[in-house]
């Protein structure tokens, strides 16, 4: 999961994806040698590249194929027991105010906005606007929305993306719904959804939350990263369950 979101963090601030390079395999080790043995002459092309020092497109992308090796087996950031534990007190307790601007360009909106409608709110946190896999989320979310209106609920994003682009995000997508911009991640800290990648900053991770209209947290999607394609339908079946 988090190397996914390293791959976004580099497409997100335009930095060229890590390149792997095949490499040739070892030859077996030289036999002791002799006066009369000699070393096969090395190329200059060889030669060359051993004195080349890297270029900055290398050395960005040599570093990201180690960062991701590190996310992806889990040492760079790994779950933690107070963030679960943090999720789970959270369940029945008042979800975290917040007040953030819209990629309607209409001001700001706050939970206390979208609690005064009466509504479940779907409040979902994702990486970065135009990447893959908050695509493929955000058109599930649309895809069903005529299923979240017949339960009486919205839908509505939140990622650290700038009111710009998730505004050409929904145009883009043709969303009904609209997002909200979380500048550095202070409210994806409050509702433990926040990444922070070394060198790139604090990003969205991708959770989601179901608020009742009495703005109370009702249930909790984390591993949403593993499932992105079917995740809506999931909600909508939870929904269901805790509307009967």
């Amino acid at each position: 999961m988090y190397a996914k979101i390293v791959a976004s963090a580099f497409l997100y601030l335009s930095v060229p994806p890590p390149t792997v390079h095949a490499f040739a395999p070892l030859s077996p080790p030289l036999p002791a040698s002799s006066s009369s043995t000699s070393l096969p002459a090395t190329s200059s092309s060889s030669s060359s590249l051993a004195a080349t020092p890297p270029s900055r497109r290398t050395f960005l992308s040599t570093g990201a194929v180690a960062f991701g090796a590190l996310a992806g087996a889990d040492l760079l950031c790994p779950p933690s027991a107070f963030a679960a534990s943090e999720v789970a007190n959270m369940l029945g307790a008042t979800a975290p105010d917040f007040d953030l601007p819209s990629s309607t360009g209409k001001g700001n909106t706050t939970l206390r906005d979208l609690t005064s409608k009466q509504k479940w709110t779907v409040l979902y946190f994702y990486p970065g606007a135009f990447t893959s896999g908050c695509t493929l989320e955000a058109r599930g979310f649309q895809r069903d929305q005529d299923a979240y209106r017949s339960l009486n609920a919205q839908v509505v994003g939140v990622s650290v993306d700038p009111v710009e682009k998730n505004a050409q995000f929904c145009a883009a997508e043709n969303l009904d719904f609209f997002m909200l911009s979380d500048f550095g991640g202070k409210v994806s800290k409050r509702y433990n959804s926040a990444l922070t990648v070394p060198g790139f900053g604090t990003f969205s991770n991708r959770k989601t939350y179901i608020i009742g209209p009495d703005g109370t947290v009702r249930w909790v999607f984390e591993d949403v990263e593993s499932r992105v394609a079917r995740h809506s339908g999931e909600v909508i079946e939870k929904l269901r369950e805790l509307q009967a």
